[in-house]
């Protein structure tokens, strides 16, 4: 009889898409996430459907459409009525564990208002059991650290502060002095040891294992060798105008959020809207330390699978390697991930299913579009579980099993909402109220279009403009596909609004229920 499956479920927060040497990246080198491709699934067009971290993994972990799940920004609570991942996999006999955090603020209507669990939006997901948690605190870390004998503050952010008038780093910019800390101290590697230690005494027990990586988000540091390990003249070019003005040009919100970006400061000391005021050498070696902290997580990751392999684990483990959202990484004159471009929610997704029906497949690249809405789904399908009719999402599997199904999505979408700084947008002369601080985004094979509910649309032709450059939204020439992807969107929209007792009938008989595909 063969051994039940265990989950290594695995997210390197702000991690883009295209960051796979597997997948012709000019600079970036991952081969142990290369190794892990080659014996599962890519999936290349894989999309987060909301950002930042909290909304895309409320998304992720409770396989939902944001305008479903309604976590919209960091802090909104995710409703306690929605199962998610750990719940549903509790069901198969697992106890899912986590290590690093989920980023789930609790519905206040469950607790008191005194409650510190109402005090931060870095709660822990219902139905995880938290082995090591850790919040934008870091205080398990700090106290680790501090315990080798590192001088480091009890604070959460300054502990990312880079090594002080390091040789060099003066001519460098701010992200490329290394951290204070040796690589085998780090958080990532910190993680990966509290991962192996808790499967030490395992046995034979099945696991579900969740390790949330911080890494690749900012701030920018990472420690020696690392940060030499990329030049930032061999980085890739950025895909942005001449000028923010010229980029500012393409719509309202851009124009005002360039000059107002929010994010997480891409360096101790520096703010997110900040960054427009880097030279050109400091956002080269940025990016060069962006690379290099995916190596290190890529490396660390190596050491997880040797673990696994050495124990005979390996062939009975099913891998999940995502993120929670992307990087504009200098791209559009953007830091973080907020907006509608591309490379702030196109994300990484490896798969390996270690049984037999999945050799038919390994090491292929699935270009379908994909959605972080079908990874809680995929899950529990090779835990043997259904689907809870709530979901938005699809198992996967069957592209990992080499038989791709009939129908699927046409199209990626995402949603992202910048409510938490309607003031500031009242105070720049756009005046919204703060329900209507939303967009949507359609983004087909050839055609993306961007809903505002009260701001202009955009439309770009992604073969003739694919760095998104281009809005055409009102130019005649493409008025009648405007119009047809604005009636796709409202489709969308309609054909995934909450259903879950709206399946529902009671009769005579008693409660019958559908449960089936949305399409």
């Amino acid at each position: 009889m063969r051994a039940p499956l265990n989950v290594l479920f695995i997210t390197a927060d702000q991690w883009r898409g295209e960051c796979l040497s597997a997948l012709g990246h000019p600079c970036l080198k991952t081969p142990v996430l290369d190794a892990l491709a080659a014996e599962g699934v890519v999936f290349t067009r894989h999309y987060s459907q909301a950002a930042p971290c909290a909304p895309g993994r409320a998304s992720l972990y409770a396989g939902l459409y944001q305008m479903n799940h309604r976590c919209v920004v960091n802090g909104a609570p995710l409703d306690a009525r929605h199962t998610n991942v750990a719940l549903e996999a509790r069901k198969a006999g697992h106890d899912p564990v986590l290590f690093g955090y989920t980023d789930v603020t609790p519905d206040p209507r469950r607790l008191h208002a005194e409650d510190p669990a109402l005090k931060t939006y870095e709660g822990i997901l219902p139905g995880m059991t938290p082995v090591v948690h850790l919040g934008g605190d870091q205080l398990p870390w700090i106290a680790h650290l501090r315990a080798l004998g590192y001088d480091v503050p009890v604070d959460g952010d300054l502990v990312f502060t880079p090594q002080r008038d390091f040789p060099g780093a003066a001519g460098r910019g701010p992200t490329y002095a290394p951290a204070v800390y040796e690589a085998e101290h780090s958080n990532t590697a910190f993680l990966t040891d509290e991962v192996i230690k808790y499967l030490s005494v395992r046995g034979d027990q099945p696991w579900f294992v969740h390790i949330s990586y911080v890494a690749p988000h900012p701030p920018f540091v990472v420690p020696a060798p690392y940060h030499e390990m990329y030049s930032p003249d061999r980085v890739p070019a950025f895909r942005r105008a001449a000028t923010l003005e010229e980029e500012g040009r393409q719509h309202p919100w851009l124009a005002w959020y360039l000059y107002h970006q929010h994010d997480a400061p891409p360096s101790i000391g520096i703010r997110a809207r900040d960054s427009i005021k880097l030279s050109e050498s400091d956002w080269l070696q940025l990016r060069a330390t962006y690379y290099a902290m995916m190596s290190e997580v890529d490396a660390q990751i190596g050491r997880l699978i040797d673990y696994l392999k050495a124990q005979g684990l390996y062939e009975t483990t099913l891998f999940v390697f995502t993120s929670d959202h992307g990087e504009q990484l200098g791209d559009h004159w953007l830091m973080g991930k907020g907006g509608y471009f591309d490379q702030a929610f196109h994300i990484p997704l490896i798969l390996r299913d270690p049984r037999p029906a999945a050799d038919a497949a390994r090491g292929t690249q699935v270009a379908a579009f994909t959605e972080n809405v079908d990874v809680m789904p995929t899950i529990l399908d090779c835990l043997g579980l259904e689907t809870p009719s709530q979901c938005d999402g699809l198992s996967l599997m069957s592209f990992c099993h080499g038989a791709p199904p009939a129908r699927w999505r046409e199209a990626a979408h995402w949603e992202f909402d910048f409510r938490n700084r309607a003031d500031e947008l009242a105070e720049a002369g756009i005046a919204l109220r703060p329900d209507q601080c939303s967009l949507a985004v359609l983004r087909g094979e050839r055609y993306k279009y961007v809903h505002f509910t009260a701001l202009p649309p955009l439309f770009f032709d992604l073969e003739e403009d694919p760095h998104e450059f281009r809005n055409l939204a009102e130019d005649p020439a493409h008025r009648e596909l405007v119009l047809e992807h604005a009636q796709k969107m409202l489709s969308w929209r309609m054909n995934h609004a909450e259903r879950v007792l709206a399946n529902h009938r009671v009769t005579a008989g008693g409660v019958r229920r559908h449960h089936g595909p949305r399409w």
